[in-house]
């Protein structure tokens, strides 16, 4: 199997007024995605993957699969704190054909050590137990408080090489990033920046691409910098995705793109969200409308195919 590059979205999750998933918009979201050639990193953070239970997120999978939504393109986040729920859940993404999986630690404890989190991403590798795995590392500390150091990326490399494929890296701190791509980049391993803010950077680096929350709402463009990241106007057009991101990132960013979300489809179930997260304000959605409006940005989404 290749090692999966490029631009990736955690796909923005729709649910229903009983908080189930609502697959058939989830697989048009999907959809417009593929269009823009942008993979679909489902059940990451900003699909509000952790929210969703294992056995929910298998049936998701098949539902999309079923849809018509390529297998091969996804990148569904499997962790889980429980041993068990990561192995099932990866086992039947594997079994469906998804390109990779994308794991997080198990981040219910805190200061753990590499020794521990060896141990649990070598069982998860084991206990699935097929050549067809392809684990991508999840690097978040600043919400999993549990860091994945490079001597622990080292020893799973050692020990797995290319079943640890790659790794999405959402530090928010460029040294990081730049280390990883220096040490494993040339071994094959994907390092992909948590945000297209450091898109252009990574590239230029070595690096596979971004794995980024706004690629829900502004994914032509990003995927656009990514094919023409050697154009002399490349420094333009990150410049202006960092604009873009700053109009979510100035609110809270999964309620923020699913306001936008609902505006550009005529989908006001786009705005629900499961709790303990809930929607924007009045006052914040008048403010997303007003810098959406200052910063120039539609979401081109047809509406046809809301």
């Amino acid at each position: 199997m290749e090692t999966m590059r490029g631009v990736l979205s955690p796909v923005i999750t729709p649910f229903r007024a009983d908080l189930s998933v609502d697959v058939p918009v989830l697989a048009a979201q999907c959809r417009w995605l593929l269009d823009a050639d942008v993979g679909l990193a489902i059940f990451g953070t900003n699909s509000e993957g952790n929210s969703m239970s294992a056995a929910e997120r298998a049936e998701v999978i098949a539902g999309l699969v079923s849809a018509g939504i390529p297998a091969a393109r996804m990148m569904p986040g499997t962790g889980a704190c429980a041993l068990d729920d990561a192995v099932a859940l990866t086992r039947s993404a594997v079994k469906a054909g998804v390109g990779g999986v994308l794991v997080l630690p198990p981040f219910y404890y805190k200061g753990v050590s590499d020794d521990g989190l060896f141990a649990f991403f070598s069982e998860l590798i084991e206990r699935v137990g097929d050549a067809a795995l392809r684990l991508y590392l999840y690097h978040i500390p600043p919400v999993a408080q549990v860091p994945l150091s490079l001597a622990l990326i080292e020893r799973l490399l050692g020990r797995y090489g290319p079943v640890v494929a790659g790794i999405k890296d959402s530090g928010g701190q460029w040294d990081n990033t730049a280390a990883l791509i220096e040490r494993f980049a040339a071994r094959g391993f994907a390092v992909f920046a948590g945000s297209e803010t450091f898109l252009l950077q990574t590239l230029r680096a070595g690096g596979a691409g971004c794995i980024s929350a706004t690629a829900n709402v502004n994914p032509a463009a990003i995927a656009d910098l990514y094919r023409h990241r050697h154009d002399t106007d490349a420094e333009q057009r990150q410049q202006r995705l960092d604009q873009v991101r700053k109009v979510f990132a100035a609110l809270p960013m999964i309620a923020a793109m699913k306001s936008a979300m609902a505006q550009a489809t005529g989908l006001p179930d786009w705005t629900r969200l499961r709790p303990p997260l809930v929607g924007l304000s009045a006052e914040q959605q008048a403010t997303l409308r007003s810098t959406m409006a200052q910063a120039d940005f539609r979401i081109q989404f047809p509406r046809a195919a809301a």
